[in-house]
């Protein structure tokens, strides 16, 4: 029994090293910046980068009505932001920051647009960008070199 909790012992403290735990940042930030990037692409403009498409304006004016912002404002903000975070995100670029801000996205939208979606879906959203607020975006991420680049200096 005692070498059986050492090996578990072994291979727990090599799966909390840095490297499996660099892997599942980087799987968290791709999970986590793909939701908010595909919802973000369904507000733009079929053929366009970002121009706010007609549906998305309609959205924002008769069915996200719970927004504390109006629908003028709320669209773009949300779309640019469904678009820049998420890209921060897979890049590992200021990673807290981005993961704070779709947190914060997922709140309002639980509590203004979607709240019966909680146990469904935004618990997960949450859970992943509260792992990437407390441990950053791992080594695998540009925050990482840029630390690394700034020890050297």
């Amino acid at each position: 029994m005692q070498t059986l909790l050492a090996r578990y012992d072994a291979l727990a403290a090599w799966l909390a090293s840095r490297w499996p735990e660099g892997l599942a940042l980087l799987l968290a930030r791709v999970a986590l910046a793909g939701v908010f990037w595909r919802s973000g692409r369904t507000k733009v403009a079929e053929g366009t980068l970002l121009t706010i498409g007609e549906q998305a304006r309609f959205l924002f004016e008769y069915e996200y009505t719970g927004l504390p912002l109006p629908a003028a404002i709320a669209a773009p903000l949300t779309t640019y932001a469904e678009h820049l975070f998420p890209i921060l995100l897979v890049l590992g670029l200021f990673t807290r920051m981005s993961a704070l801000a779709l947190l914060a996205m997922t709140l309002v939208i639980q509590l203004f647009v979607y709240p019966e979606a909680w146990w469904q879906t935004h618990i997960l959203w949450v859970a992943m960008a509260a792992v990437l607020v407390s441990r950053g975006g791992g080594p695998l991420a540009a925050d990482a070199l840029l630390a690394r680049a700034r020890a050297g200096w």
